[in-house]
């Protein structure tokens, strides 16, 4: 039967990279947000409270239209960061920072949650949990020069986001992955637990858990 899976978290913490060794793992299909031409991002980045709405509403609109593509996927799959994302962490942030007019973002929040009322949920969200520390070792690690002038006062607000969200997440089943301990790359023991844990999700297992001992254990296989 097939899956679709979407993984959450934060700027750097590790989510193409888990896609692509998931996918490689389980015989699945990734899918990660395709690179699209907003018309609005050079006017966002000269001028954001009077670009962020529309820009936002652009990448809402393609992240709704993949979302719908993917739940009609004949193949199970795994995506890289959700709709859902879109709306209640970046938007909201921008609004919380002053860059989204109240107006305008009740009016984003009214387009987003109607249209999702539409969309068949994930089977799955993977939601990595990383600390401000680790997010910043891994982006500086991954060497993208626009991304290491990102503040940690910037990542620490997303996270904070990340958690609100996640604690009210209930359309789906949500597998946290403690992020800071999990090392899928450099450790294939990590993989082979994560990929254990999302199997137990997806059957049906109401608590699944990482336990310390387990994860230091996976850590030498």
């Amino acid at each position: 039967m097939k899956k679709f899976v979407a993984i959450a978290g934060n700027i750097g913490v590790g989510k193409s990279t888990l896609v692509k060794m998931l996918c490689d793992q389980m015989g699945w299909d990734p899918f990660y947000e395709p690179v699209t031409e907003n018309p609005y991002l050079e006017d966002f980045y000269r001028n954001m409270s009077e670009w962020a709405f529309h820009s936002q509403v652009f990448f809402l609109t393609h992240r709704l239209r993949s979302h719908f593509q993917l739940a009609q996927h004949p193949n199970s799959v795994v995506q890289d960061r959700s709709v859902y994302e879109d709306a209640e962490i970046f938007a909201r942030n921008l609004y919380q920072q002053g860059n989204i007019q109240e107006r305008d973002y009740w009016t984003y929040r009214d387009l987003y949650e109607t249209a999702v009322q539409f969309l068949p949920p994930p089977d799955l969200v993977i939601y990595l949990r990383a600390s401000v520390p680790t997010l910043l070792a891994r982006i500086e690690l991954r060497g993208r020069d626009y991304e290491r002038r990102i503040a940690p006062e910037y990542l620490q607000n997303l996270n904070d986001l990340y958690e609100s969200w996640i604690e009210n997440f209930t359309l789906c089943p949500v597998l946290a992955v403690p992020a800071d301990d999990l090392d899928y790359v450099a450790h294939p023991g990590h993989l082979r637990l994560i990929v254990a844990k999302v199997d137990d999700k997806l059957t049906g297992k109401e608590e699944v858990v990482f336990e310390a001992d387990e994860v230091a254990r996976a850590a030498e296989d």
